[in-house]
């Protein structure tokens, strides 16, 4: 068996409908079988059924009890009431509903974009995420949140790559710019698509035709000014970029949030990605030609072996925390554990990064390679700008699974068999991490 035999790519659309025909199965179950909350079910429905209640107002906004923005528990809540159907069942009903959305807007955009597989390819990343099973059957905003952000990317990028602007693109660059600003008082998170939008139109700005620049300039204009207006409103509401409850400390016993410097926030977010972007991207290790090879694992050892003994403040939670935690039962296990994946870890993503610099004249032809690697820079340097003491959980990163998809498969777009392997094994580590809160008492 040829382990890097190409399979068509032509393909991934089949692909993706026969994977999330079985997340939908599988999440349908999960909804009848399992009645209890498990996870952040229990936290999350308290608003969920606020805003089902008291409907969407100045005051149910404010005594909002979660963290996230109110978008996606005003998308549960629209679905349990939409459904009529018991409270937890109908909003995880909604939170599945908005991955259906997502999967059929995708579709039927991404060959208007000029870059289609581009966006599969991101959509699959998407679907295949660890996280991405539970984010389908349980009440994590992360299912309403990746819907508005990656239809509205989709769509805004279609727009500004119009170098004439028509009524149609205005419209498309209006309803890109209202989806990604509903994503961000969807997660906080989402924040970076702005930035990453405005520096897009930037560079789109210096190659479009003078003849055609005061238009399309405002087009762009307008759309970033929708964008941006719903992050306006909630925070004047709010008076925060979070919730008065959570500012405040009442929320959760033993978090709180707040604006405020944090130098390790960003240390810690780098290397989450940097982990899962190991299986979307290892590729690229093969890449690298033998001497620049061990030059680079040379420099990826000796920062893993000096991030050893940081290794409690960089995974302080989440499925990297547990692999590491187990293999501690064995004598000097986590450490060793830890330095390996480090070493992996920074040795991917400097081939990666390598692999970006080579291909740059690909890159700046691409406006949504170009918009998804602004969108993690941005990710990453918004971290700075968290403070309180919410750890980050590896589970943030699926908000930049698309992204971070969308990034590997344009760079790297053969679909071996082997890479196949990987994001089935992926796909069914998500599952098992789902099905594991069945069985939890």
């Amino acid at each position: 068996m040829d382990w890097n035999s190409d399979i068509n790519i032509s393909a991934m659309p089949r692909m993706i409908a026969l994977i999330f025909a079985c997340s939908t199965l599988s999440a349908i179950l999960f909804i009848l079988l399992v009645s209890q909350p498990v996870y952040d079910d229990g936290s999350n429905i308290v608003d969920v059924h606020a805003y089902a209640q008291k409907g969407v107002s100045v005051a149910s906004v404010r005594e909002q009890r979660n963290a996230p923005g109110p978008a996606s528990f005003i998308w549960m809540a629209a679905g349990v009431r939409l459904m009529d159907a018991e409270g937890l069942r109908g909003a995880r009903l909604a939170v599945l509903a908005s991955w259906v959305v997502l999967v059929v807007g995708v579709f039927i955009a991404a060959p208007y974009s000029g870059f289609p597989q581009l966006w599969y390819g991101a959509l699959l990343a998407a679907l295949v995420f660890p996280h991405s099973a539970t984010a389908t059957a349980t009440l994590l905003t992360e299912g309403p949140a990746i819907l508005f952000a990656v239809l509205g990317a989709v769509v805004w990028t279609i727009a500004v790559s119009r170098p004439k602007p028509t009524t149609a693109v205005f419209v498309l660059g209006i309803l890109g710019g209202l989806a990604m600003g509903v994503a961000t008082i969807s997660r906080q998170y989402n924040l970076a698509l702005l930035p990453a939008a405005a520096g897009l139109g930037l560079y789109k700005l210096s190659q479009s035709a003078s003849k055609d620049r005061p238009l399309w300039l405002a087009n762009v204009i307008l759309s970033l000014t929708i964008a941006i207006t719903p992050l306006i409103i909630l925070v004047l509401v709010w008076k925060g970029i979070t919730s008065p409850s959570m500012a405040a400390g009442t929320s959760y016993e033993k978090y709180h949030a707040a604006v405020g410097l944090n130098f390790l926030r960003p240390v810690v977010a780098s290397f989450c990605i940097g982990f899962y972007l190991v299986p979307l991207t290892f590729p690229a290790i093969g890449r690298l030609q033998s001497g620049r090879r061990w030059r680079v694992l040379l420099a990826a050892s000796l920062i893993g072996i000096v991030a050893v003994p940081f290794r409690a403040y960089l995974v302080d939670i989440g499925v990297l925390h547990s692999i590491i935690e187990t293999m501690s039962r064995l004598p000097a296990g986590g450490m060793v554990t830890f330095g390996f994946i480090a070493i992996l870890i920074i040795y991917n993503a400097i081939a990666f990064g390598l692999l970006v610099w080579e291909e740059r004249r690909v890159v700046l032809k691409s406006p949504p390679i170009i918009f998804a690697l602004l969108t993690v820079l941005f990710y990453v340097g918004e971290q700075l700008g968290v403070g309180g003491d919410i750890p980050f959980y590896d589970r943030y990163v699926l908000s930049l699974s698309p992204f971070l998809g969308l990034i590997a498969f344009s760079l790297i777009p053969k679909l071996t068999l082997q890479r196949l392997v990987v994001l089935t094994g992926m796909y069914l580590f998500s599952q098992e991490l789902l099905w594991r809160h069945a069985f939890l008492k």
